[in-house]
């Protein structure tokens, strides 16, 4: 009687698939900001992108918002399908019948989302001057908490400090890294002039080395992880 009425395979794969759209939803969102006139910071090969209908210099990111759009519908496929699977008793009844589309759909649906989504991350041009001009150094706000935690200044104290400085820099109308020594000292005597050390965005990433961090080799370490996986069929 449970081995005929079992669907949990079919669900469990449904929501595996749904997990999948939803993480590429949101990395198609951040494309499709990443992308616009404010920020500058992508844009997308013209395999993967359409022009505007009334607008000839605009390029729509249509294969990011069909990517955003597949993702309601592979979730609602798997929705619909567990509300099917919810009230059936015992045994084989025809309602089962009904998990052979969402699950027929859904693997069609991301099989093509995921050859898309490869395509447009391997074609689209980044410009990271243009990330680079867009960081602010209240950015670096927890470097100097982190600063302070290695002079010996406990953590829950660094944090306050951090946000002084901040607001600080605000009222000035600069830049946390454009206060004086004398100021950085006002707000705590561990500050001394190596403090300007700590205004480096790519020293900042390349100091979080711990799994999972940003740093390059800890990024790297991830890629080899999954490659292997895909390798051994993980």
């Amino acid at each position: 009687m449970h081995a005929v009425a079992d669907r949990d395979f079919i669900v469990e794969w449904l929501q595996w698939a749904s997990l999948v759209m939803v993480h590429m939803s949101r990395l198609a969102e951040d494309l499709i900001v990443y992308s616009t006139a404010e920020f500058g910071f992508v844009t997308l090969s013209d395999a993967y992108s359409t022009g505007s209908s009334i607008m000839p210099q605009k390029k729509n990111p249509d294969s990011l918002e069909l990517l955003r759009g597949k993702s309601g519908r592979v979730f609602g496929q798997m929705a619909g399908f567990m509300m099917t699977l919810k009230g059936v008793p015992s045994t084989y009844d025809k309602d089962l019948q009904e998990d052979k589309e969402p699950l027929f759909d859904c693997v069609d649906t991301i099989s093509a989302a995921l050859q898309i989504a490869e395509g447009v991350i391997g074609t689209l041009n980044i410009y990271p001057e243009k990330m680079l001009a867009a960081c602010t150094m209240d950015m670096l706000a927890t470097d100097i908490a982190d600063y302070l935690v290695r002079k010996g200044v406990p953590f829950r104290e660094t944090h306050h400090i951090s946000g002084r400085a901040v607001a600080l820099a605000e009222t000035k109308k600069c830049q946390i890294s454009d206060l004086s020594l004398s100021q950085w000292k006002d707000l705590s005597p561990h500050f001394t002039e190596d403090v300007k050390l700590v205004f480096d965005f790519e020293n900042s990433v390349e100091k979080r080395n711990a799994i999972g961090g940003p740093a390059r080799k800890m990024i790297q370490r991830q890629v080899d992880v999954a490659r292997e996986r895909i390798k051994g069929g993980d």
